[in-house]
């Protein structure tokens, strides 16, 4: 019966839920997280509805993923709010962020971007293990310094704000279901394959701002680093990350 299949699939999520919760079982959060791949495409679609064509939706994807990645950490299910209502503004905020960081970027630095992207994502396939920075900088005809200036000057379009949305909307109840379950599948192995391969300082910058949800100025104290720095490993990291994700743009369109 459907609506038996609907009661044992929600039943199923909220166990899920109950144990990462509880536990914060890494199985439990794939699990979740493949569970709502389509809300984010879901609303980057309707966000991109009212962005010029040039916009590429394939980066509003890749923005709004980390907002569901930090919707997932930070939801409580005893709160009794549907995840869906919760998730979407922080999503969505996460797209809207990224776009207005964008705007304070010139052309030239905004490709360079996805040069810089394109040129790690090509040199991590081929050496399948994280580029060095010496590496990429030579993969870019630039020099080590012009490297990390580069980088500084993205810092802004990849920092995705965790403090709190003050308002909220709804989110469509009609969520989707997987067209394409293999290819998202593989998207959410690809991510988490891609997390575990990025080098230890970067992955750490990560696990905390994302999984642990502090600032970069706490992961700073902790690392004993300077927050200029710690900014730098976590634009780097998101970098390497949309370069997978690109590679396997087509599972999420």
């Amino acid at each position: 019966m459907p609506g038996n299949d609907a009661e044992q699939k929600a039943a199923s999520i909220l166990k899920l839920w109950r144990d990462y919760h509880t536990n914060r079982n890494p199985e439990s959060r794939e699990k979740l997280i493949e569970n709502y791949l389509p809300l984010v495409k879901l609303v980057a679609g309707r966000v991109a509805v009212s962005l010029p064509q040039h916009v590429d939706k394939d980066d509003l994807i890749s923005n709004g993923f980390f907002g569901l990645m930090e919707s997932i950490e930070r939801f409580d299910p005893d709160r009794g709010v549907k995840f869906e209502t919760y998730a979407v503004v922080r999503v969505r905020g996460a797209i809207l962020d990224s776009l207005r960081a964008q705007d304070w970027i010139p052309a030239t630095i905004r490709q360079k971007a996805r040069q810089y992207e394109q040129t790690v994502a090509k040199l991590e396939h081929g050496l399948g293990r994280s580029a060095h920075d010496e590496e990429i900088a030579a993969a870019m005809k630039i020099s080590l310094s012009e490297l990390y200036t580069l980088i500084n000057h993205l810092n802004i379009s990849t920092l995705i704000p965790l403090e709190e949305f003050a308002r909220t909307e709804t989110a469509s109840q009609h969520i989707p279901n997987p067209s394409q379950q293999l290819e998202e599948e593989e998207v959410r192995f690809m991510l988490a394959k891609s997390i575990d391969k990025l080098p230890e300082k970067e992955r750490l910058v990560v696990s905390l701002y994302y999984y642990n949800g502090l600032t970069l100025k706490e992961i700073s104290l902790i690392l004993k680093l300077s927050e200029a720095r710690i900014s730098q490993l976590h634009t780097k990291a998101i970098f390497r990350l949309r370069g997978a994700l690109s590679r396997l743009k087509s599972s999420l369109l």
